[in-house]
């Protein structure tokens, strides 16, 4: 899986490292969450029973072609809009999309179709076998790292004094999001050690469903605290 809240964690981190340019800093970080967005399509091709639905994983939102495209796009935004702020948004979420890229590279053990739409995978863990315990914990570890990242959002927006508002209902994402790992966690090694495939069945699919929500909620939740974000 994608720990899309590693990500998000790793572009709130790399903020101070970054020009301090308005929308820059919130493109920044909602590039390094983007990629996984293709997490909707692998669901969507589940859903209609394509062949092999994990390949449209990893492929797109991950590629140099996808950088490329976002960049120019928010430039022609900026250029009709008369906005200096979306080629800002653009620079930033280019920048983000590329951080992603690489850190999936040297920290996942899948491949990344790097140069879509040629059909070349570059996976520096050819050969590693994932064992079942890991991919377990590598699963139910998206709804932790998630949890660690609407706590950082909360964390900075009490440090700062900024989108206070907006802070109790992310404190109830974080909570959600610990009581989810915690609850599958269990759930998939129980199955698991009863002889069953964890990742098979209605029990995965909810995991799948629960995950796509809090996907969409950690990057609706950074747009709605810009101020928090874009703060260094």
């Amino acid at each position: 899986m994608p720990q899309i809240g590693i990500h998000g964690i790793v572009g709130m981190k790399s903020r101070k490292w970054m020009p301090k340019k308005e929308w820059l800093l919130l493109g920044l970080v909602l590039g390094n969450m983007f990629p996984d967005l293709d997490n909707l399509v692998v669901a969507y091709a589940t859903l209609a029973r394509l062949p092999e639905p994990a390949h449209y994983h990893r492929t797109f939102t991950h590629s140099i072609f996808a950088i490329v495209v976002m960049v120019a796009l928010f430039y022609v935004i900026a250029a009709v809009a008369k906005n200096e702020k979306w080629k800002n948004f653009g620079v930033g979420l280019g920048i983000g999309i590329l951080m992603h890229i690489l850190l999936d590279l040297v920290i996942w053990f899948n491949g990344v179709f790097l140069l879509w739409p040629i059909d070349y995978e570059l996976n520096f863990w050819v050969g590693f076998v994932t064992p079942v315990w890991l991919k377990i914990l590598l699963d139910t570890g998206e709804f932790l790292m998630l949890g660690l990242y609407f706590m950082l959002l909360v964390s900075l927006s009490q440090h700062r004094g900024l989108d206070t508002e907006r802070q109790g209902s992310t404190r109830i994402w974080v909570y959600t999001q610990f009581v989810l790992f915690v609850l599958l966690t269990a759930l998939f090694y129980f199955r698991n050690a009863q002889g069953l495939d964890y990742s098979k069945g209605l029990y995965y699919q909810a995991f799948g469903a629960l995950y796509l929500i809090s996907m969409i909620a950690a990057m609706i939740m950074t747009i709605r605290m810009k101020q928090t974000v874009e703060s260094t």
